[in-house]
């Protein structure tokens, strides 16, 4: 399967956002020795899934082939003792102008870091989507903020990126 996405830092919490229906994600990279591990572990809500993503083209992070395994309770069980780089978080779906935000509002060590991701069936509506209000800056081919980049970091680790965007710890 190709995914088409773009991924931003969120400006504010969009209004409403509370009131969405939200799942919590674990998610866990691996290799741990990895810099940026392509091979996701996740719990999402009762669903558990082992997911390799790779960029489609080199260098374009908003054009990956994803593959994923659908596993049973005592298969991510298992995989969970594998050491590996986690992650937490709480996804909102929020809709705005007939599309489905996924907003990521962090947990734990990255507590105040917000992410917007948008899926798109068509590169055409991918590369015409224009940046909503409540979002700061496009990150989709920044390295720093993909999700085997971040798994295992705290805030403070990923600040001064942050800070090339002016970004605010969000609440």
């Amino acid at each position: 399967m190709i995914e088409l996405e773009k991924t931003y830092l969120a400006k504010f919490i969009p209004e409403g956002l509370k009131d969405c229906k939200f799942k919590e994600v674990i998610d866990v990279y691996f290799p741990k020795a990895s810099a940026h591990p392509k091979l996701r572990l996740r719990k999402s809500s009762d669903n558990y899934e082992m997911t390799k993503k790779e960029p489609v083209n080199e260098g374009d992070a908003s054009h990956q082939k994803e593959q994923t395994i659908l596993l049973t309770k005592p298969e991510f069980e298992a995989l969970l003792e594998i050491e590996g780089k986690k992650v937490h978080k709480l996804r909102y779906y929020y809709e705005y102008k007939g599309r489905i935000a996924e907003v990521d509002v962090f947990q734990g060590e990255l507590h105040g870091l917000v992410v917007v991701d948008f899926e798109f069936k068509e590169m055409k509506n991918k590369d015409n989507f224009e940046m909503p209000e409540f979002c700061l800056a496009d990150i989709t081919q920044e390295d720093f903020i993909a999700g085997g980049m971040v798994c295992g970091k705290s805030y403070k680790d990923i600040e001064e990126d942050l800070n090339r965007f002016n970004y605010k710890k969000l609440e």
